[in-house]
């Protein structure tokens, strides 16, 4: 009968009570996203949905702030940083277009593994507290890709895209737009 919100805010209390938690109780939009991520230090990027995945990429390019950035579909992963800085890479470096429909299910069509969240997740951890301390090399430039199914892992050397509409020195892209028809046209 609580929202996921509450109860997250809650369960961290309670692990923790010297850390403040800020929440926000809202779905993040094109109207709210640069006010949002303009008081953080980074972004940690977990999302489900490409539009949202392209709202907060554009969103963090525009207000240069880095992008803690993981991903999961069925047995795989990855994980990565986005400098969003004048060095890149960006997420559209990487994915100009979002994937076609068939070719992208969600996670209630494709199935996620539990275990995976969990592998993921605690890279994207490690990996946000590297940032925050400035310790160890981070994966910005680079993409963890964790096969899970075949237990692989490989690294990926990622780069900007010189021609980039959102992180490139002329963009395209100057202001957030509607994202919900930026993929719904793409697929």
């Amino acid at each position: 009968g609580r929202s996921k919100l509450e109860s997250a805010k809650e369960r961290l209390n309670a692990l923790n009570p010297e850390v403040e938690v800020v929440t926000h109780e809202m779905a993040v939009s094109s109207q709210n996203a640069l006010k949002l991520v303009a008081g953080y230090d980074l972004v940690v990027d977990g999302t489900d949905n490409f539009p949202t995945r392209y709202l907060v990429n554009d969103a963090c390019v525009l207000t240069r702030k880095p992008i803690v950035d993981a991903s999961i579909f069925r047995f795989e992963g990855q994980i990565t940083i986005f400098p969003c800085d004048s060095e890149g890479p960006c997420y559209r470096c990487l994915y100009p277009e979002p994937p076609p429909r068939e070719l992208a299910p969600s996670c209630a069509e494709a199935g996620v593994l539990g275990a995976i969240c969990g592998m993921v997740g605690t890279i994207q951890a490690a990996e946000t507290m590297k940032l925050i301390l400035g310790a160890g090399e981070v994966l910005s430039g680079r993409m963890l890709a964790i096969d899970a199914l075949n237990m692989t892992v490989r690294e990926l050397r990622t780069r900007r895209d010189p021609n980039c509409p959102v992180c490139s020195e002329n963009p395209t892209i100057t202001e957030l737009v509607d994202y919900e028809q930026f993929c719904a046209v793409r697929q």
